[in-house]
């Protein structure tokens, strides 16, 4: 305990020193991610940043004035917004003029601002400085209520919580810090491609991230040099995090027959040359390096130049390849997208990003800007039409006007005189009484006619886009186009492919293809067209050709570039993309799914989930056959490696049975083997760890067990089929909503002639659903020809089936075609998407 003396009152106040500390602790952290590490997603800009910018754009350090005192704005900086050491305030500004250090710098530097060798700049009041071209457009329209302002630290002034910057700021020119126990590093990126990302996506709201990596290559650093390799750059886009690696621009010149030397051209971002000649030097000294016989540093204003000349006879792409290694020719740049993010409160919180949510966050600003601008202007608008209007009263009964101004002993009477006799307001009557006697003339009048038609019209289109949010992303994708056209530049960092990260899905024509998992585990891929839509009650075309005890277990269609979950009886988690599964003929058995997956000897898939990226909001929700339930966030699930991740953990006896994907407010269904069922809202269920057990979702008898799962969708029913070839299916109106962990009611009577339940999914009328018999046999029905019956009822038959042969599955495909034509037809190429809203069903 530690003691408090209260001055006042001479008291001593018994504080908790540990809480103390922690209280302290976690608000001095706070105060250094909020308000000085941390880059806003808006703006992209720290506050000591924005606050050197504001700071100029008040003093009037505008492109088209002249340089002014970096000490100026340091002091005005210091004394008004940022009360902290000049040495931060100066070394930020400085960074913000340097070339080699943001893409686009935003402030424009005469003098001394340090160089790439690392050499410092000269003190502040030798250097002047004012803010660049660019920088207008992160201030343009502050002035019209565009953001919000805040009291500075003493609360004598006011300072922008963000800038407008209508460029996107934390993208193009990146950002990095060390804040309490995080830090961010996100690399700066060509303006015209970072902008035409952004139209993509107004364009097209569905644009996913590998869309926008088309459009985005990669970074785009202001130093130049190369990346190598794709892997990153894809990692750091789809989840925030990930590791580039940058190579310098090197040229090989032969200077004599028997003699070469290695010129660098260009370095890694944030490299220092000097530092890096001095590590080559070290090297040669010590002899690592042998074959380098001179080293000099050639550059000048024209650009850098770097000699390394090698000795006799040396092998130039030998030492190269050295210098990469040992030095930093070669460097690894990590991505950390953490920004802050401003909740609905107006608090605000650090949250890693992936590209699109980048992007997102920076059209909502945009759309935010907009609107409250055109607001703004529509205000004034509306108040000058207003004033407008009164003039012309005023001018069409002139001789009255005049005479009561003159009857008047004052201002304030005759404006009162005015607003009683021609009902103005006190605004017009201010304006009236202060009009000089030239706007009296013919000529003036015609001026105010034209202008107030001018304002009227302005007036319509501030209104149209307000209550047009097209009209808001119109304006906002033009001025990007015409800030892209004003500001934009060719990429200065190619992007190299590296032999050992060559990615071979870029090779893959992406097309659908069906999947099929026997029950001895052998996987292979089929072109969707291999099966063909039949009457129900037929006897199906063979799927595959299987051992004799062999059967199909899972049959889905998906996307060659889709990746594929395979969940196991004993919850564990790998993954695959579509092209890594073997294609085989529609009678080969396929590959083992060993041979491509490192599954444990008793270990069984179970689920099979087709998915085309990760997004966050979604869950996974995994039930196992004793009637537990889990929900997880999906992207706890991004990072599985090749020997696979924990799902879920299990208690003896138990095994995951089935597992779809949510998006955390859907409701529930399980079925169980003996014609059960449970319906109840996945908000029962609370978000749990990978690696946790989960909750009860249905109470079972000793002899029953969960065998399907499915997640309401609207315009659904619920199908279930039997082992026998039995089925139907039921409104799922007919399954009231209950509280998880129930018994749930029955849904199928289950007799010997009709087996007990194989499977259920829930289906609606476009689609078709494929049934699967142990003896490999597959059968396509649209849905349609299932008959729809009460819950306590036994169903028709769907599959003929020999009393040796049992049915062990069901899929169901989308079918987009509306014809319901029972011929038999290709399946067309719109038929061939496995809908994933959600269920997987």
């Amino acid at each position: 305990m530690a003691d408090i003396y209260d001055v006042k009152d001479q008291n001593i106040i018994p504080v908790d020193i540990e809480a103390e500390m922690k209280n302290s602790f976690i608000n001095y952290a706070m105060s250094v991610i909020v308000d000085r590490a941390l880059p806003d997603v808006r703006d992209g800009l720290k506050p000591v940043h924005r606050r050197i910018l504001y700071a100029m754009f008040g003093l009037g350090f505008t492109p088209d004035k002249a340089y002014r005192k970096c000490a100026t704005t340091v002091g005005e900086v210091l004394g008004k917004y940022h009360p902290h050491g000049d040495a931060a305030v100066y070394d930020s500004m400085v960074r913000m003029a340097q070339d080699f250090s943001l893409r686009y710098p935003l402030v424009d530097g005469h003098g001394n601002f340090g160089s790439i060798d690392g050499d410092p700049p000269a003190a502040m009041r030798y250097t002047e400085a004012k803010l660049a071209k660019i920088s207008m457009e992160m201030v343009r329209d502050i002035n019209k209520d565009t953001v919000d302002f805040k009291p500075n630290f003493d609360e004598h002034e006011i300072e922008p919580v963000v800038l407008p910057s209508r460029f996107p700021n934390l993208l193009v020119n990146g950002s990095s810090g060390i804040a309490v126990g995080m830090a961010t590093n996100i690399p700066p990126h060509n303006l015209c491609e970072v902008i035409d990302g952004i139209v993509a996506v107004i364009d097209n709201p569905q644009t996913t991230i590998d869309d926008l990596i088309k459009i985005i290559k990669g970074p785009d650093f202001p130093t130049g040099a190369t990346i190598v390799g794709k892997s990153g750059i894809k990692d750091a886009y789809r989840t925030g995090k990930g590791k580039i690696i940058m190579r310098a621009v090197t040229n090989i010149e032969q200077m004599t027959p028997n003699k070469q030397r290695i010129v660098v051209t260009e370095l890694p971002y944030q490299v220092n040359k000097a530092r890096l000649i001095e590590k080559i030097a070290d090297l040669v000294k010590d002899k690592r390096i042998e074959s380098i016989s001179d080293l000099r540093d050639e550059s000048d204003r024209d650009g850098m130049r770097i000699v390394i000349e090698l000795k006799k006879d040396a092998n130039a792409n030998v030492v190269l390849n050295q210098l990469l290694k040992f030095t930093q020719m070669q460097e690894t740049f990590s991505v950390n997208m953490l920004a802050l993010i401003q909740t609905p409160d107006k608090k605000f919180e650090p949250r890693v990003i992936n590209l699109r949510q980048a992007i997102d966050y920076y059209i909502d600003h945009q759309k935010d800007v907009i609107v409250r601008r055109t607001k703004f202007d529509l205000d004034k608008a509306e108040a000058r039409a207003h004033i407008l209007e009164g003039l012309k009263i005023a001018i069409d009964n002139l001789e009255e006007v005049i005479r009561i101004i003159r009857a008047s002993k004052n201002e304030a009477e005759a404006k009162e005189a005015l607003m009683g006799r021609f009902n103005f307001s006190e605004k017009q009557a201010q304006a009236i009484v202060d009009m000089r006697l030239g706007r009296l003339t013919a000529l003036e009048r015609e001026k105010i006619d034209a202008e107030y038609e001018e304002l009227l019209a302005k007036i319509k289109y501030y209104k149209d886009v307000l209550a047009n949010e097209f009209m808001v992303l119109n304006i906002i994708k033009e001025e990007l186009t015409e800030i892209k056209q004003k500001y934009g530049d060719e990429r200065r960092t190619k992007i190299i492919s590296d032999e050992g990260d060559f990615d071979v899905e870029d090779l893959i024509e992406e097309e659908n293809c069906v999947i099929t998992l026997t029950h001895f585990g052998y996987v292979k891929r089929i072109p969707t067209d291999t099966y063909k839509s039949q009457r129900r009650g037929g006897k199906g075309i063979i799927g595959l050709s299987t051992r004799e005890e062999d059967f199909v277990e899972n049959l889905f269609t998906t996307s060659t570039h889709d990746y594929i979950l395979f969940f196991t009886s004993k919850g564990k988690v790998y993954r695959l993309k579509a092209y890594e599964i073997p294609e085989a003929g529609r009678h080969a058995k396929g590959t083992a799914i060993v041979n491509l997956l490192q599954l444990e000897p008793d270990e069984k898939i179970t689920t099979v989930i087709p998915l085309k990226e990760y997004k966050e909001g979604l869950y996974l929700v995994l039930a196992t056959k004793n009637g537990i339930v889990k929900k997880t966030d999906l992207m706890e699930y991004d990072h599985i490696r090749k020997g696979g991740l924990t799902a879920v953990t299990l208690k003896e006896n138990d095994e995951l049975i089935d597992v779809k994907l949510t998006d955390g407010t859907k409701d529930i269904i399980l079925v169980t083997r003996n014609g059960m069922s449970i319906r109840f809202n996945e908000q029962d269920v609370r978000p749990l760890g990978r690696v946790s057990m989960g909750v009860r979702g249905i109470k079972l008898d000793d002899d029953d067990e969960v065998v399907g799962m499915g997640v309401y969708i609207e315009d659904t029913s619920l199908l279930v089929v039997t082992e026998r070839g039995f089925g139907k299916r039921t409104e799922l109106e007919e399954y009231k909503v209950q509280t998880r962990g129930g018994k749930g009611i029955l849904t199928y009577r289950v007799t010997e002639k009709t087996g007990k339940i194989a499977g259920m999914k829930l289906v609606n009328e476009k689609d078709d659903v494929m049934l699967i018999s142990s003896d490999g046999s597959i059968i396509r029905i649209n849905v349609s020809d299932i008959s729809i019956l009460g819950r306590a009822t036994q169903g028709v038959t769907l599959m003929r089936l020999d009393e040796s042969v049992h049915l062990v599955g069901v899929a169901r495909i989308a079918n987009e075609d509306s014809s319901e034509s029972n011929e038999e037809n290709d399946i067309n190429e719109e038929e061939k998407e496995t809908t994933n809203d959600f269920d997987n069903n």
